[in-house]
């Protein structure tokens, strides 16, 4: 299911599933039907995982009245985070880089600030934080795990030395 609405430049897990070419992804970045009905299918997914798309142009996100339901369907089924990780992709791959931003800080406020998606904190910072294409939206987002992480000695995703001096 997830891997036909988002599909990739690379195999998952199914490999059945013929990876995207560059001209395929200009050919639906052209179209205003395909993107369209890429934003709804991304709204989808958000409604699966109890959150909402508050605004389109920018990409922010809130949690939905159903947020505690399905936050212990992401805590207690890894395999999301698989698709999370595959969603955040193909955002990159259609454009939507200020989507993937947002997504990844809300995981990572949800995992490390509030703390209501402990099982998630490690595809958090192992896999989605590392699927945003914009260098500097990515040092930010790293920046602010570092800044909520704890124990904050133990964080291992970006040089401490680097991190304290970030501004």
């Amino acid at each position: 299911f997830c891997f036909r609405l988002f599909p990739l430049r690379e195999h998952g897990m199914n490999w059945r599933a013929k990876p995207l070419t560059s001209q395929e992804i200009q050919a639906f970045k052209r179209s205003k039907e395909v993107m369209e009905r890429f934003v709804r299918a991304y709204e989808l997914m958000l409604g699966f995982y109890g959150i909402i798309l508050v605004n389109k142009e920018t990409g922010e996100l809130k949690r939905a009245e159903n947020w505690a339901d399905r936050f212990e369907n992401l805590n207690r089924f890894s395999h999301n985070n698989l698709r999370i990780t595959r969603i955040l992709k193909c955002l990159g791959e259609m454009g939507y880089e200020r989507y993937q931003v947002h997504l990844v800080k809300f995981f990572l406020t949800e995992t490390l600030v509030k703390g209501t998606l402990p099982n998630v904190k490690r595809s958090a910072l192992d896999y989605f934080l590392f699927t945003v294409r914009s260098k500097r939206r990515r040092r930010e987002l790293v920046h602010y795990a570092w800044q909520h992480f704890r124990p904050q000695e133990d964080f291992v995703w970006g040089p401490k030395e680097k991190l304290q001096k970030y501004r």
